[in-house]
């Protein structure tokens, strides 16, 4: 059973199949997909120091645009203590610069969360909270939140939390995986806001 079969029990069914299948990562078999960001939205420019580092560890970045190339691959392995971890690696081909988005999620059983670790590496952890929609969606949403400074790890206020929302779903119509990402802060406002669609691919 994969780590997210384990953290959403019997709601894993009630994802729309095609979720399913994305979410049903075996081990050392990579999801891959390709797709597009209709739009891209960084933060203010005051934040530009901040997004600097953050960029050079693989996480957020100041970048803006529409319709901006990108591909995702998930892949899931065991770790020495053989607990899985699902590696995230989300990659934007603005016209002038790649960006990258990477992140490393496993999962606590008994608080029933994800324990995602962001940027390679990694600058910022985050307790996800997944949960299914009446409609077949996923939805993600941060809990608390902490500093990475090696192997130090300091609590964020929450005044100074990145609150994440994400919405995966499929349309069917179109028949396309579709995403959205926001990042806010409750004093600064928007970190990061991205939205757009992506096909499963061989790699």
């Amino acid at each position: 059973m994969t780590i997210y079969q384990t953290l959403l029990g019997d709601d894993f069914a009630r994802l729309h199949p095609m979720l399913q299948q994305r979410y049903a990562l075996q081990v050392n078999e990579p999801f891959f997909a390709q797709g597009v960001m209709y739009q891209i939205k960084s933060g203010a420019k005051w934040l530009r120091p901040f997004y600097t580092v953050a960029a050079n560890t693989r996480f957020l970045f100041p970048e803006s645009g529409e319709q901006i190339p990108f591909t995702i691959a998930n892949t899931c392995h065991a770790l020495p203590n053989g607990e899985l971890e699902v590696l995230w690696e989300r990659t934007f081909y603005f016209p002038h610069k790649t960006r990258h988005f990477d992140a490393r999620m496993t999962i606590d059983p008994t608080r029933t969360i994800v324990r995602d670790y962001l940027g390679k590496p990694a600058l910022f952890y985050s307790d996800l909270h997944f949960a299914v929609t009446k409609e077949g969606t996923l939805v993600i949403r941060s809990g608390k939140q902490r500093f990475v400074l090696s192997k130090l790890e300091c609590p964020i206020p929450q005044l100074l939390e990145g609150r994440v929302i994400v919405e995966e779903g499929y349309d069917e119509s179109k028949n396309v995986f579709t995403i959205y990402v926001s990042i806010h802060n409750p004093l600064i406002g928007r970190l990061m806001m991205y939205a757009g669609e992506f096909t499963q691919q061989s790699m």
